[in-house]
């Protein structure tokens, strides 16, 4: 097997489109990722009534319920395990404007042969459209080129507003839900304490392996082993088995650990005794690591065969050379 302890990492889009990976039309692409891109001005609700189609909410789950005395292992209903329509339909349900992309600029190392494996998905509000002239275009780069030469820090997110992204992975149209991370900014005036923000993680999560405080900033972690037994903060997986709470972050899996959450609560910056935003994430570390090991094994045994087929038609309609 040729995957290290941290078996895969999220890369860069150009590494995966070499493979042909993330394609949305590919087996299984669900009915909001089939539809023509619109064009023309639309308010924000009416871009993602475009997107989600015929949604119905609460989601319809049918992969069975994680077992009573196993770890809390969703964020918001989405947990490892989940297929990946279940996983978009429960996402959309969570918000009335948000709408579901799928990965075209991070994935894994994996070799695809061609396939079209989708690895995940995003979720993000929509936003008003709006049809620019050539010179709006123009300008809005001259700003943007303008900021980043003075590094200035831009915020993704507005107050009251929620982003996703989910990992998965398996054969096409089989893909299941390994990883998910969630980022919520509270809306402006409603900010909670930072304490009752971690309060309510505890009681979701239990008590945490971990909870370090820096300056004004509450990070926490569940870690549990491959079994399902949690690990105190004075095991040695509390420090190897990590999650990544930002949707925007790579991940890794590793076998030697089970499921793992992390969180992160940040503070207003005119008042560190409120929130701003949370972030929580869940990784189901050694499902995460046997499924990119067995997908990439299937793949490579289904491109064994395609090009066994091909020695074999060979020898019946192949031409001979000319000597």
């Amino acid at each position: 097997m040729r995957y290290a302890t941290l078996a895969a990492t999220l890369l860069l889009a150009g590494v995966l489109s070499a493979c042909g990976a993330n394609d949305p039309q590919g087996p299984g692409a669900t009915s909001h990722e089939r539809k023509p891109v619109p064009t023309g001005n639309a308010t924000a609700a009416e871009v993602a009534e475009e997107s989600r189609g015929d949604l119905d909410c609460p989601a319809n789950i049918d992969t069975p319920a994680r077992a009573a005395n196993a770890p809390v292992d969703d964020v918001v209903g989405v947990r490892p395990g989940l297929t990946f329509e279940e996983a978009a339909n429960a996402v959309l349900c969570t918000g009335e404007l948000l709408v579901v992309s799928p990965a075209s600029t991070r994935g894994f190392d994996i070799k695809t042969y061609g396939a079209s494996i989708r690895q995940g998905f995003s979720a993000r509000f929509a936003e008003e459209r709006v049809e620019k002239t050539s010179q709006q275009i123009m300008k809005e780069m001259q700003d943007e080129a303008m900021a980043r030469s003075g590094n200035a820090v831009r915020a993704d997110m507005k107050a009251g507003q929620a982003k996703w992204y989910v990992t998965t992975m398996g054969m096409p149209g089989e893909e299941r839900v390994i990883a998910v991370a969630r980022e919520e900014w509270f809306a402006e005036g409603r900010n909670p304490t930072m304490e009752s923000v971690a309060n309510a993680l505890v009681q979701k999560y239990g008590e945490p392996t971990r909870r370090q405080v820096l300056p004004h900033i509450i990070m926490m972690s569940w870690v549990y082993d491959p079994s399902g037994r949690f690990a105190p903060e004075t095991s040695p997986l509390a420090n190897r088995c990590v999650a990544m709470s930002d949707p925007d972050g790579g991940t890794s899996f590793s076998p030697d650990c089970g499921i793992v959450v992390a969180a992160q609560i940040r503070p207003m910056a005119d008042n560190p005794a409120l929130s701003q935003l949370i972030q929580v994430g869940v990784a189901d570390q050694a499902g995460g690591y046997q499924a990119l090991s067995q997908t990439e094994q299937a793949l490579e045994a289904a491109e064994m065969q395609r090009r066994a087929q091909q020695v074999h038609d060979a020898g019946k309609n192949a031409d001979g050379p000319q000597l």
